[in-house]
């Protein structure tokens, strides 16, 4: 039946629907820079969402978990026959996306008789100088996106423009890593708010309620922390780092609990060591 034209093109919209639904209990994932490399953050329940992949390359990701373990091996897969087979300097956050992981989820996406992959993605390059970092967001349909200065993972597309909106206002730059995790937090938070928000005008399906309520002002730094607090009595704080100056050739660094509790205000210190 899905041999017509319209028929696949419904299908394929059908499947957009059905993707979408899958990310309203998934958690944002923030990558920015600070003045020593990128900084990564999310929050998560359980199962790890970032991980190193080469050298100087790490991955967010939200979604399903047993999904995004396989295309995190294929990465790891890829990035290290490349790396073997040619030389470290040949394996970028580019190739892998544009020539590996990409196509492979369009594929997946597109075959309307098999599973798509229920996974967004965002891989974090260091450059050798920051003008030279590069952050790549992955949808489940196979489109990309490359950005500079931040870049994150959300489950709808408000959600996503709000957290974008959020950092563009505070002027991101380069910035100290306890301000720059602040500030990715905060950013987490707006991103959480806003995936609570558009499940509940999803179910009340609010119709023109739901466009007034997507211009709300943004709640103050005091307002996001409160709520971030909030969530992580049942979820774990994830941060990680690639930092330029860090010896050796792998640059990826996960922050422990006892740093976290340095870098983030006191009454937070509890809910990261604890």
């Amino acid at each position: 039946m899905y041999e017509e034209p319209y028929r696949w093109v419904e299908a394929v919209g059908n499947r957009r629907i059905y993707l979408d639904e899958q990310f309203r209990q998934g958690s944002p994932v923030v990558a920015l820079g600070y003045e020593g490399g990128i900084l990564l953050t999310t929050a998560s329940k359980g199962t790890p969402k970032l991980y190193e992949i080469y050298d100087r390359l790490a991955l967010g990701g939200m979604g399903h978990p047993a999904d995004l373990e396989k295309l995190r091996f294929s990465l790891l897969e890829m990035a290290h026959t490349e790396g073997f087979n040619r030389s470290p300097s040949d394996v970028t956050g580019s190739r892998l996306v544009k020539y590996g992981i990409a196509p492979v989820i369009k594929q997946a996406f597109e075959e309307v008789y098999k599973a798509p992959f229920i996974v967004r993605m965002l891989l974090a390059e260091l450059g050798q100088k920051p003008e030279k970092d590069t952050l790549l967001t992955i949808n489940y349909d196979g489109t990309f996106d490359e950005r500079r200065d931040f870049a994150v993972l959300a489950a709808t597309k408000q959600a996503q423009t709000r957290m974008q909106d959020y950092l563009k206002a505070q002027a991101v730059s380069p910035c100290s890593l306890e301000q720059g995790l602040l500030l990715a937090l905060c950013a987490w938070a707006v991103g959480s708010l806003a995936h609570q928000q558009d499940s509940v005008e999803a179910s009340a399906d609010s119709g023109p309620e739901r466009n007034r309520d997507a211009a709300a002002p943004i709640p103050d730094q005091a307002a996001l922390l409160a709520h971030l607090r909030e969530v992580l009595v049942d979820r774990t704080l994830e941060c990680a780092v690639l930092e330029r100056q860090q010896a050796g050739s792998s640059k990826y660094r996960a922050l422990k609990p006892a740093e976290l509790a340095r870098l983030l205000p006191a009454d937070f210190q509890a809910l990261v060591t604890g």
